[in-house]
């Protein structure tokens, strides 16, 4: 192994508390919030956001508020901890609420059961990968989020103002969302019927929580989502409303083209062609990975040789879980898998989890190295993974219903240990720079994963009772994609002209440099979430190019972190109001949709004069 020059913030010779009571307790209950958080996020727009960094200054915050001596590795695991809630999130979401589409969702109690496993699977997953990822690439995979968290805890310059700003946003988010869905004044989703352009739309959900998302993706991607979004809706739907004069229904249409609006057309047509993009994307993203990957997958073979041969000594922030407990751990998960008669799952299936599995928990161990935890195409490796299967299964001959299920539900095992093998090795890194120990990370990832994973079912439940998985409120686009090509591919009945149309699409944009996956999102997902996360892109750009504060894009992205949990979070209790019949689910505003625009973009000025100010700040720091 070669050297790597790194002097930790916190040397090795010391040891400082790190698991202590008041972390692991503050850490669940931070994991618990981001985990709704983002379970609601996710189905609403299709991707997550991480946890760490507000987490971090929450935990600095209440930590030091309530006790003196209070260590930086104490708010590290805290931190730690809570980013666990969000990987949960995106793992579940992503593909159990495909069960629910296909009239086979699964009980709470075997939603946690999945949930801890697969978690567990994906930790246990990157011990053997953290040596090279972490250490050895150390300066080759910047993992922006891992480093700019580890910052934050070392500097403590935010203090309690950060949080503060936090908070504040997260009451802002939550606000909105009460005067939109629990007052109605205003409609959240503001639609206009462009009858000159072949009665295509215009549409905006304005939200906080797509606003926040726009600011932490920045302007770059969130235009290559908007573009795709604009040409599904403004040029592909006019073309399919132009020429579609047939009075006979196309596959996979119902009814002729002339009688559907601009939904129906996205639903029946462009849905698909954004599915082969998301296909594409996810694929030229592991074939551009492939020589970094080969070096990962084979020093974690080497590393797995030492089991039964440890070394004698090791320093404190090199310390992992011991290796036999990895081997013993994940064989006692893949039979539990295997034996436990309500999951279905075969040997085929059990060989592919771990094949996949492992495999895939190293590419996103370095997905997230590169572009970090909110960007890695998750989605991409689960589509990845459900597709080879589906396609062993046919070839099998294995065309019933419970194999359609096991598809999904070996995906979803497989899934949820990819986002908690990524989650890791952001976390790990954070560590890494700071001089903790990988064993307490370790250990806090897989206790943080228990009040996620036992609230996550009843969320989902809440959710899809209120809204309804694949509705204009509650699309869950990964989920729904899952769906639809595993019961398209297993019962021959995906559009393949449309998918490859997608393909060819996401191939042709690599070869202009575009982010494909960025695009195809746009693509899949409804227009309105497009625009509005257009919205927090310039808004980005506008604070970082003519603003005055030096850490603006920072505390930018801190409140929009905030704004997202608080709306997001709200949005769970407006579902538990509406399914106790306390409000109705959904109801017109007593404003119309000029005014949803108005208080949307002036909440947007606001956010943005808030990134820019020296409210909340310690002290003012302007930039010269």
């Amino acid at each position: 192994m070669s050297k790597v020059h790194h002097i930790p913030h916190v040397s090795a010779e010391k040891s400082p508390t790190e698991f202590s009571i008041k972390a692991t307790i503050l850490g669940m209950l931070l994991a618990l919030l981001f985990a709704v958080g983002n379970a609601y996020l996710a189905l609403r727009v299709g991707m997550t956001i991480s946890a760490s960094i507000p987490a971090a200054v929450i935990s600095m915050a209440i930590l030091r508020s309530c006790w003196k001596k209070v260590t930086i590795l104490e708010n590290n695991i805290v931190q730690t901890m809570s980013s666990v809630g969000e990987g949960l999130a995106a793992g579940v979401v992503f593909t159990i609420p495909a069960l629910f589409l296909l009239d086979a969702g699964p009980s709470m109690f075997k939603i946690f059961q999945l949930s801890m496993l697969g978690g567990i699977l994906g930790i246990l997953f990157m011990i053997p990968i953290r040596r090279y990822v972490i250490v050895e690439e150390h300066h080759r995979l910047p993992f922006p989020e891992g480093l700019a968290c580890a910052e934050i805890l070392k500097a403590g310059e935010e203090g309690l103002g950060g949080a503060k700003l936090a908070l504040w946003s997260i009451i802002a988010g939550a606000t909105y969302k009460l005067f939109t869905n629990v007052f109605f004044l205003w409609n959240e989703i503001a639609s206009f019927t462009l009858r000159f352009y072949q009665r295509t739309l215009f549409s905006m959900d304005c939200t906080p929580a797509l606003l926040g998302v726009g600011f932490i993706i920045g302007p770059r991607v969130a235009a290559t989502v908007f573009v795709g979004g604009a040409i599904g809706w403004w040029v592909i739907i006019p073309l399919i409303s132009l020429f579609g004069q047939s009075q006979t229904p196309i596959f996979p249409g119902t009814v002729p083209v002339y009688s559907m609006d601009a939904n129906d057309l996205w639903s029946n047509y462009v849905r698909y062609i954004g599915a082969g993009a998301v296909a594409a994307g996810g694929l030229l993203t592991l074939f551009k990975m492939c020589p970094v990957l080969v070096k990962t997958v084979h020093q974690g073979a080497k590393e797995l040789k030492t089991i039964f041969h440890p070394p004698k000594k090791v320093i404190r922030t090199d310390k992992d879980i011991p290796l036999s407990y990895l081997f013993l751990g994940s064989l006692a998960i893949v039979l539990y898998l295997w034996l436990y008669p309500p999951f279905h799952l075969n040997l085929i299936t059990i060989l592919l989890v771990t094949i996949l599995g492992f495999f895939f928990v190293a590419v996103t161990s370095i997905t997230v190295g590169l572009v970090g935890s909110s960007s890695n195409p998750v989605s991409g490796m689960a589509i990845t993974t459900l597709l080879l299967t589906c396609l062993i299964f046919l070839g099998l001959g294995w065309t019933e219903r419970v194999y359609l299920i096991a598809a999904i539900t070996m995906a979803s095992v497989t899934n949820i240990a990819i986002c908690l093998g990524g989650t890791t090795s952001q976390d790990l890194k954070t560590g890494f720079m700071l001089g903790s120990t990988p064993r307490s990370q370790q250990l806090a990832e897989i206790v943080g994963l228990i009040l996620p994973a036992a609230a996550i079912g009843g969320t989902l439940y809440l959710l899809h009772h209120t809204y309804g998985f694949g509705s204009r409120e509650m699309p869950a686009p990964q989920a729904t994609l899952m769906a639809l090509i595993a019961k398209g591919v297993i019962a021959k009945e995906l559009p393949v002209t449309l998918v490859m149309i997608g393909v060819a699409l996401g191939v042709l944009l690599q070869f202009l440099g575009i982010s494909v996956l960025a695009f195809a999102i746009g693509l899949y997902l409804p227009l309105s979430l497009s625009t509005s996360v257009m919205v927090g892109g310039i808004v980005h750009y506008l604070v970082k190019r003519f603003g005055t504060h030096k850490d603006r894009v920072h505390r930018g992205i801190l409140a929009a972190s905030g704004m997202v949990a608080g709306n997001a979070c709200m949005g769970v209790v407006v579902a538990l109001l509406a399914v106790l019949n306390v409000i109705p689910a959904a109801q017109a505003g007593k404003l119309n949709n000029m005014w949803s625009l108005f208080f949307f973009l002036a909440f947007a000025w606001a956010f943005g004069a808030v990134s820019n100010s020296t409210i909340f700040a310690k002290q003012q720091t302007p930039e010269k």
